[in-house]
C-alpha cells in the first residue's frame, strides 16, 4: 500500500496514521463538519470533508467514504474501530472498489461479527458457553419469553455490535422488554443494525481477552490476555496486560481457545477473542471483535509488537513478524480518559477543552486525540486519550500510574480522572487481598467520586480554521479574536431553570431521543419519562416529583445541559 484512507476520527486515526507513517505510506484523514478542528485532521497527510450531519451521515457513510478513496488516491483503507469497523459490507465495498482492505475478509466479519453464529463456532471448537438465544430476538415481548425460559440475570447485546454498545442487563422480568427495546436503539444508532440476542449473564464475572493476529499464510499467533473487568456501562475504562490473577490452566485455555475459534473462521489480520471468568473459576466465550482493539497499546507494551504495523503488514499480503506466543515482557495498565463526569454517574461532558497537560516521563505513553482548545462534540464516543503506564511488575506499573495521573490535567470538560486516581487507593483493584473487581463493580462496590465543578469554557489565542479545495482540506491559523462574539458551541449550556421543583431538566447536554410519556400524562416521582442520548450512550430522565407532565420539548431536538424538557404540576 501507498496510501491509507482512515475511516475514523480522533485517537484511533492519530494512532494508524502514525502507524502509516512509519511502514512509509501516506495518510488520509476524513471529518465530519463537527470534527473541522479536530487533532486528527491536522496530523494526518491529508484530510477531506464529510459534510454535516449525525454518524449516519458522516462516519457511516460507505458511499461518501469510497469516493473521498477515490478522488485522494488511497489504495487501502483502514476503519479503526468502532463507526464501519465491523461491517462486512463496507470491508466487500473496500474490495469491489479495488481498494486494500486492513482487517479480515467479509465473510469472516459476517461470521464473527454476528455473535450468534461466533457462538455456533466457538461451540463447534469446543469452547465454553452460557446459554443464548437461538438468534437474534425480534420484539421485546420474544426477549421476555426468553428471560422466563433462560433465568435472571439476562444479558442483551447487539448482534453485530462491539464494544459493550447496545448492551444491557435485566435483573428483574420487568423491566426486560424496556432494556431490549434500548439496546435496540443504541446499536441501530452506533452500528447501524439494531439486531439483538440474549444469553445468560453471569454475575460478578471479570472480562478476560485474548489478542491475536493472524496472517494469509496460515499462521495465527495469541499475543496474549488482557484484563478488562473495570467497567462502567459496560464500557471499559481501565484495561491490562497480562491479565492478573489467573492461573496457568486458565491462561491455556483462554489461548487455545481463542486460537481455534480464529483458526476455524479463517480469520487474518488484528482481533480480540472475549471471555468471561466466573467468580468460581467458570470461562464462558463471549465474543470476537474483528477489529483493533482500545485496549492494544497494554498488549504492545508487554509484547513489543506493534499491532497496527502487523495489520498493514497482513494486509499487504506479507507473513506475521512473529510466529508464537511471547513471554510477556513486565505489565502495563492502560487509562481511558474520557469527557465524563464520574460524580455524576459517568455522564457524558463535550465542550471545549481549555487546558490540557498529559504526563509524560519513564513508562508513560500517551495517546491523545485532543489538545487545549480542542472541541468534544456530543455526537461521538466520550474518549479523548489514553494513558499508558508500563512496569517489571504490576506493582510497578501501579507505581507509575499514580505518578502519571497525578500530573494529568484537563479543564473545560469534566473527565474520569478523579475516578482513576480513586480507584489506585482500592484494595479490590491493587490486589492485596487478591483481585476483587468484576465488571459491574463500579455500579455496585465503588465508594464514588465527588461531582465536577461546573465550568464555563472560555474561548480566546490562535483559532485553526480551514478551507475545502475540491473536497481536500487545507488548514489557515487566525487570531481568534478576529471571530469574537460570532462563534458558538453546537450545543450551548442553559441555564437551569428557576422554576420549582416540578422541573424535568436535562441532565446532559445531547439530544432528546425519545419521549416515554404523552404530553398531559400523569406520572410518579422517579418515573422514566424520557430518554437522551449523547456521545453514543443512553441516559434516562426521570420524573423528579408525581402529577401531570406538561412537555416542552420534542422528541429529536438538541438541548444543553440544564435544559427543561417538561414540568410537572
Amino acid at each position: 500500500m501507498k496510501k491509507l484512507l482512515i475511516a475514523n476520527r480522533g485517537e484511533i486515526a492519530i494512532r494508524i496514521a502514525r502507524a502509516a507513517r512509519d511502514y512509509g505510506a501516506i495518510s488520509v484523514a476524513i471529518y465530519s463538519d463537527a470534527d473541522a478542528s479536530s487533532l486528527h485532521v491536522e496530523l494526518a497527510d491529508e484530510a477531506y470533508g464529510l459534510g454535516p450531519g449525525r454518524p449516519a451521515e458522516t462516519y457511516l457513510n460507505i458511499e461518501k467514504i469510497l469516493d473521498i478513496a477515490r478522488r485522494s488516491g488511497a489504495d487501502a483503507v483502514h476503519p479503526g474501530y468502532g463507526f464501519l469497523s465491523e461491517r462486512a459490507e463496507f470491508a466487500a465495498a473496500v474490495i469491489d472498489a479495488g481498494l486494500i482492505w486492513v482487517g479480515p475478509a467479509p465473510d469472516v466479519i459476517t461470521a464473527l461479527g454476528d455473535k450468534v453464529e461466533a457462538r455456533r463456532i466457538a461451540a463447534k471448537v469446543g469452547a465454553p458457553l452460557v446459554k443464548g438465544s437461538d438468534g437474534p430476538l425480534a420484539s421485546a415481548a420474544e426477549a421476555v419469553a426468553f428471560a422466563r425460559e433462560a433465568g435472571l440475570p439476562l444479558a442483551i447485546k447487539a448482534a453485530f455490535g462491539g464494544g459493550g454498545r447496545g448492551m444491557k442487563v435485566a435483573r428483574r422480568l420487568e423491566e426486560v422488554g424496556e432494556l431490549f427495546e434500548s439496546a435496540v436503539r443504541e446499536a441501530t444508532e452506533a452500528f447501524g443494525r439494531g439486531e439483538c440476542y440474549a444469553e445468560q449473564f453471569l454475575d460478578r464475572p471479570r472480562h478476560i481477552e485474548a489478542q491475536i493476529i493472524a496472517d494469509s499464510h496460515g499462521n495465527t499467533v495469541v499475543l496474549g490476555t488482557r484484563d478488562c473487568s473495570l467497567q462502567r456501562r459496560n464500557q471499559k475504562l481501565v484495561e491490562e496486560a497480562p491479565a492478573p490473577f489467573i492461573s496457568y490452566e486458565q491462561r491455556a485455555r483462554i489461548h487455545d481457545a481463542a486460537r481455534a475459534i480464529c483458526a476455524e473462521a479463517g480469520y487474518s489480520g488484528a482481533g480480540t477473542v472475549e471471555f468471561l471468568l466466573s467468580q468460581n473459576g467458570v470461562i464462558s466465550f463471549l465474543e470476537v471483535n474483528t477489529r483493533l482493539q482500545v485496549e492494544h497499546p497494554v498488549t504492545e507494551e508487554t509484547t513489543g509488537i506493534d499491532i497496527v504495523i502487523e495489520q498493514l503488514r497482513i494486509a499487504d499480503g506479507k507473513p506475521l513478524s512473529v510466529k508464537q506466543t511471547p513471554e510477556p515482557r513486565g505489565h502495563a495498565i492502560e487509562f481511558r480518559i474520557n469527557a465524563e463526569d464520574p460524580g455524576r454517574g459517568f455522564l457524558p461532558t463535550p465542550g471545549l477543552i481549555t487546558r490540557f497537560r498529559a504526563p509524560s516521563g519513564p513508562n508513560v505513553r500517551v495517546d491523545a486525540g485532543v489538545e487545549s482548545g480542542s472541541e468534544i462534540p456530543g455526537l461521538y464516543d466520550s474518549m479523548m486519550a489514553k494513558l499508558i503506564v508500563t512496569g517489571a511488575t504490576r506493582e510497578q506499573a501501579l507505581t507509575h500510574a499514580r505518578r502519571a495521573l497525578a500530573e494529568f490535567v484537563i479543564e473545560g470538560v469534566a473527565s474520569v480522572l478523579p475516578f482513576h486516581r480513586a480507584v489506585l487507593e482500592e484494595r479490590d483493584f491493587t490486589g492485596e487481598d487478591g483481585f476483587g473487581v468484576f465488571t459491574n463493580w463500579i455500579e455496585t462496590q465503588f465508594r464514588g467520586v465527588d461531582p465536577a465543578a461546573r465550568v464555563d469554557p472560555v474561548e480566546g489565542g490562535f483559532l485553526r480554521s480551514f478551507v475545502e479545495i475540491d473536497g481536500r482540506r487545507h488548514t489557515l491559523g487566525l487570531p481568534a479574536a478576529l471571530f469574537s462574539g460570532l462563534r458558538a458551541s453546537p450545543m450551548s449550556t442553559a441555564p437551569v431553570p428557576a422554576a420549582g421543583d416540578g422541573s424535568v431538566i436535562a441532565p446532559i447536554p445531547g439530544t432528546l431521543q425519545q419521549w416515554l410519556v404523552e404530553d398531559e400524562a400523569e406520572v410518579a416521582e422517579g418515573d422514566v419519562v424520557a430518554v437522551m442520548e449523547a456521545m453514543k450512550m443512553e441516559t434516562r430522565v426521570v420524573a423528579p416529583k408525581s402529577g401531570r407532565i406538561s412537555l416542552r420539548v420534542e422528541a429529536g431536538t438538541s438541548v444543553g445541559l440544564g435544559a427543561e424538557l417538561a414540568a410537572i404540576g
